[in-house]
């Protein structure tokens, strides 16, 4: 009997002491109570703000951030329209709105039993939608695939009445295979060596061009000073032997005589 007496009275002496509770900054603490022998238990809805609390020893808190959330997850191997393989990182971002309600329905663990498969299966089905090209090298498909799956997943928040607010999701620029990579790049090179070679054709033909109009010039030329050809590509050589000594002396050598001219 006195030992029963004696027991009770400890009981009630630890559950004066009590223990504290203190969450932080942007912080709700959840209070599960679990009362030893007397008493109801259950969730406490009144959440703990930021501060101190003292609760029963039987009592546990779950933590709850109120401060926006950012949950990512890594694809492998995820298959595009035209079953090219591509890994990709997404983010999804989520506001808890009411913390009591969330750990009573939701448990503690809510973001990966409620949350997080139904967010992978709505990337799963929006990228499969649309072809690697437009994933991994134009990126034109990321924003769309933004846009589908932020809207499922409010629908199903909203569905699932889980009392959490979606910030945004972001799809990260898809990583094709190490192959098709690869076949990229031999395939930008091959296009690289077509556009240099145009190029090179193309100043080839501007030469040419340049060429026949300078030939035509000279021609129309001849014909205007009444020049034979032999007078004409004398008088031309004239024009260099000046052009070659202007502003010094030159010595020439006129076929096989051994007379010497200076040039001024």
């Amino acid at each position: 009997m006195k030992m029963a007496f004696f027991f009770c009275v400890v009981i009630f002496v630890v559950s004066l002491i009590g223990c504290t509770v203190a969450p932080k900054a942007c912080e709700e603490a959840v209070l599960v109570k679990q009362p030893w022998i007397f008493g109801s238990g259950g969730i406490d809805p009144t959440p703990v703000k930021t501060g101190l609390k003292y609760v029963a020893p039987s009592t546990h808190a779950v933590i709850v951030s109120t401060s926006p959330q950012q949950f990512a997850i890594h694809f492998d191997d995820l298959m595009s329209s035209d079953g090219v393989p591509l890994d990709f990182d997404s983010v999804i971002r989520l506001q808890v709105l009411d913390s009591v309600s969330l750990v009573k329905n939701f448990g503690a663990d809510w973001y990966k039993l409620n949350v997080e498969k139904e967010f992978m299966n709505r990337v799963r089905q929006a990228v499969r939608k649309h072809g690697m090209n437009e994933t991994a090298i134009n990126t034109v498909a990321i924003d769309a695939i933004d846009a589908e799956v932020s809207e499922e997943m409010t629908k199903y928040l909203k569905e699932k009445t889980v009392p959490v607010a979606l910030i945004g999701v972001t799809i990260g620029k898809a990583n094709p295979p190490d192959a098709i990579k690869s076949q990229r790049i031999a395939t930008a090179e091959q296009q690289q060596r077509i556009l240099t070679e145009q190029q090179r054709k193309l100043a080839e033909d501007q030469r040419k061009l340049a060429e026949k109009s300078r030939a035509a010039a000279d021609n129309a030329y001849r014909e205007d000073m009444s020049l034979s050809p032999d007078q004409f590509l004398r008088l031309e050589s004239i024009k260099m032997q000046r052009e070659v000594c202007s502003g010094g002396k030159c010595t020439f050598l006129y076929g096989g005589a051994s007379a010497v001219y200076d040039v001024k």
